[in-house]
């Protein structure tokens, strides 16, 4: 039986360096990082990170609750994040998305930036080892679901790799693309694995897929109708110019994060108060925003919503302000 532990830090180099690395594999991450690639270093880098953390981190939630493997127990272990207790462990959504990321930008970018190798794949390296670590260093998985996660990523790096510029290819020019883009995550997440207690993977694949759907859709967009591209000429420039560029950079960035969390917390409310009109459930009733109907719609419109206002309303806004 697991229970609330009380501990003491003893190591608080550890202790920070294990629970930043942790948050590395998590949304704050994902919502600053591939936008960050997107605005500012290379779309096709972008899309292709998008695509392969969406795929590998649904395998990874269904795979969860497919297996139904426990976390550990607790004690022995002391779980530093109750948050995602509920959720099964096998295999470690964190390492596989840590491995995905990392080696996929690597992958993406070997060939077409001057850096490197093998300092790229230290860099890939040292991340995903970082985030795997720290699942166990804060007692939410065994080395067999960080060993899991990390291996099933790299099967699907090494599957889909050789399809990357054909999937690329598809999701710029076909007229289906928005279509489906929609539709097939929706389905995914109405047909989610059944489970007999509620557990919050749902809604995070959920959150997943859906920003997903909304970036792809912009990606679409963004081809048909030549929304301002970032150009990766802006950072082949001149020694003397690297202020200027880290400027626009961190300009642009703060701009889009801006809009971003606008963007989430106006289309959250918004989805909300209208599923509540619909459903008739008050405010804060967190069994009714559980149910099949609220929850997926819920999310799935809030983070598309987020997904394509990253590739598309804030490209504007940096031309509009002049950050292009």
């Amino acid at each position: 039986q697991d229970c609330a532990q009380k501990y003491v830090v003893k190591n608080y180099f550890y202790y920070y360096l294990f629970r930043f690395s942790a948050a590395l594999g998590e949304e704050v991450f994902y919502i600053t990082f591939l936008p960050f690639i997107y605005w500012n270093i290379d779309h096709s880098v972008s899309r292709r990170m998008v695509i392969i953390w969406s795929i590998v981190m649904y395998i990874g939630q269904v795979s969860k609750d497919i297996l139904k493997w426990p976390r550990p127990l607790s004690p022995p272990v002391v779980k530093l994040e109750r948050r995602v207790d509920a959720e099964f462990g096998m295999p470690s959504t964190h390492a596989m998305a840590a491995t995905a990321v990392s080696f996929s930008f690597l992958i993406a970018t070997m060939n077409q930036y001057k850096y490197p190798f093998e300092l790229g794949l230290m860099g890939a390296f040292v991340f995903s080892t970082l985030v795997c670590l720290s699942r166990l260093y804060t007692g939410m998985h065994t080395v067999l679901d960080v060993i899991g996660g990390a291996l099933i990523s790299a099967v699907l790096l090494v599957l889909f790799y050789p399809m990357w510029d054909i999937i690329d290819h598809l999701l710029l020019t076909s007229p289906f693309c928005p279509l489906l883009s929609i539709a097939v995550p929706l389905v995914l997440c109405y047909n989610y694995p059944k489970l007999e207690y509620y557990r919050p993977t749902r809604a995070d694949t959920t959150t997943i897929l859906g920003a997903g759907a909304g970036a792809t859709v912009g990606f679409w967009l963004n081809n048909q109708y030549a929304t301002p591209a970032y150009t990766r000429e802006n950072f082949q420039l001149g020694f003397p110019l690297i202020g200027t560029i880290l400027t626009v950079a961190l300009a642009r960035f703060f701009v889009g994060i801006c809009i971003i969390l606008l963007t989430r917390q106006l289309m959250k409310n918004v989805v909300l108060g209208m599923l509540r009109y619909r459903y008739k459930f008050p405010i804060g009733d967190l069994e009714a925003r559980r149910r099949l109907e609220v929850e997926v719609p819920y999310k799935f419109i809030t983070y598309s919503s987020v997904g394509f206002s990253a590739t598309v309303i804030v490209p504007l806004l940096h031309q509009l302000l002049g950050l292009i």
